[in-house]
């Protein structure tokens, strides 16, 4: 079995060399061994947003929030990922869920 850790290190060189592709796939396996590895699809959200790929941005960004429900930051960074995702497409429907994620984020902080 393939070591998720050890993939995802490889993707974070490849996407510093910037073979986004290249790290999207290392990325994938990461998780094809790990389904619950929160910090690749944290990074995998990055990576797709990064090609245009806004949908599949989003569904990573999402489950990470699934993944670590009482974590401020993820909400945080999901919220980022429905602006990006605004910006790449100029789809105004982002911006509420963009809006409802950060609201959640603070909620968290706020000890709700």
């Amino acid at each position: 079995m393939a070591d998720p850790a050890a993939l995802y290190d490889e993707a974070d060189r490849l996407k510093t060399d910037g073979d986004l592709e290249g790290a999207a796939a290392k990325l994938e396996a990461a998780l094809a061994a790990d389904e619950s590895y929160a910090l690749a699809h944290s990074a995998l959200a990055v990576v797709r947003q990064k090609l245009g790929q806004h949908e599949e941005a989003i569904e990573h960004a999402k489950r990470v929030t699934e993944l670590e429900p009482n974590d401020a930051f993820s909400f945080t960074a999901l919220s980022v990922t429905y602006q990006r995702a605004y910006a790449g497409t100029g789809d105004t429907g982002y911006i509420q869920q963009a809006e409802d994620a950060m609201a959640r984020s603070r909620q968290i902080e706020a000890g709700g």
